[in-house]
């Protein structure tokens, strides 16, 4: 794909509601946030793809979350791409800007690049997972992997995890501005339909393997809403959810204007890690002297790097583990 100039939505997810069908929704534009994400690391394309559906779901759902809180997808599966995890941290005051991290393992000589990217994952699972903050317990919830694309899976978490009808439309991949290099860029809208009364057995659904999905927990009038407002959507270009001509606020009046849509703030997003080496020596203080000495290097330092954004931490193995922490303890 080939773009002009810069686009002001870049980097924001813009959260609306239809009024008129009872759905609330989400536009994602992901630019230098994807960009960094995946610079990090030189992964196979198909890997990249799975990591900027990931990125792009994580904008959407990760939006919903609270100031300070955090949402981490994790797609775990027996296939070349063993697991896709990402983070999204909800900003620290309003107005900041939330973050976003994410990275891959995978089996390089496995993974086919002449193959879709989903069928990389095989079978596993799809987790979401929140926390709230400290001495609060964190909440997860898993389905299994199915259906054809990340966004499928997304779309069976929250049917059969919350009951709660939703759709994503994703487009990823890399892009180009005149006399620039290329890089990676991505844009999505979700729908999901407000919270109904009552519910469905676990095991009942229609979906594959008894799953549920939206004809399970929709009847009446909500299914005749839902199903009008996705039909809807079906009809969104790629280039209007990724621009440059089309602002988010037009795509939504364009694809919805008949169901009365009403936009919030935007969130601004960012790339960003929690990594630190506080946090790398309060993983390793449940070691003993002998653990920390079978992670010490020839040079004699213990060493740990980050997946996420790839920094680089040495320290000395003296100041490490158990016995480091009591006699700190102790000297206080």
């Amino acid at each position: 794909m080939t773009l002009g100039t810069q686009i002001a939505w870049d980097d924001t997810v813009l959260p609306f509601q239809l009024d008129l069908s009872d759905i609330r929704g989400r536009v994602a534009r992901l630019d230098g946030v994807l960009d960094n994400v995946l610079r990090q690391h030189s992964y196979p394309p198909v890997i990249e793809a799975l990591v900027a559906e990931a990125a792009v779901l994580t904008a959407l759902i990760g939006q919903s979350v609270k100031l300070r809180w955090k949402l981490s997808l994790q797609i775990r599966g027996n296939g070349p791409a063993r697991l896709i995890a990402t983070d999204y941290y909800g900003p620290s005051e309003e107005g900041e800007p939330a973050r976003i991290r994410a990275w891959a393992s995978y089996d390089a000589d496995r993974v086919d690049n002449a193959a879709t990217p989903f069928s990389q994952i095989g079978e596993g699972y799809f987790a979401i997972m929140i926390d709230q903050g400290q001495d609060m317990q964190p909440y997860q919830g898993l389905t299994p992997i199915s259906g054809n694309s990340l966004a499928d899976c997304a779309q069976t978490y929250f049917a059969q995890s919350e009951q709660i009808p939703t759709r994503f439309s994703l487009t990823y991949g890399k892009s180009q501005r005149p006399g620039e290099t290329a890089h990676w860029r991505a844009g999505g809208v979700m729908l999901q339909h407000m919270p109904s009364m009552g519910g469905v057995a676990a095991g009942e659904g229609s979906g594959e393997g008894g799953l549920l999905d939206h004809t399970d927990i929709l009847a009446g009038a909500e299914a005749e809403n839902w199903n009008r407002a996705n039909m809807l959507l079906d009809t969104v270009e790629e280039l209007e959810m990724i621009g440059p001509t089309v602002a988010p606020t037009d795509l939504l009046v364009r694809l919805f204007h008949e169901e009365g849509p009403r936009v919030y703030d935007a969130t601004p997003v960012k790339f960003g890690c929690s990594c630190s080496e506080d946090k790398v020596r309060q993983a390793m203080s449940i070691y003993s002297a002998k653990d920390i000495k079978t992670m010490t290097t020839d040079e004699g330092l213990v060493t740990a790097d980050c997946q996420f954004c790839g920094a680089h931490y040495e320290m000395d193995p003296t100041t490490l583990g158990i016995e480091a922490e009591k006699a700190k303890g102790n000297a206080g």
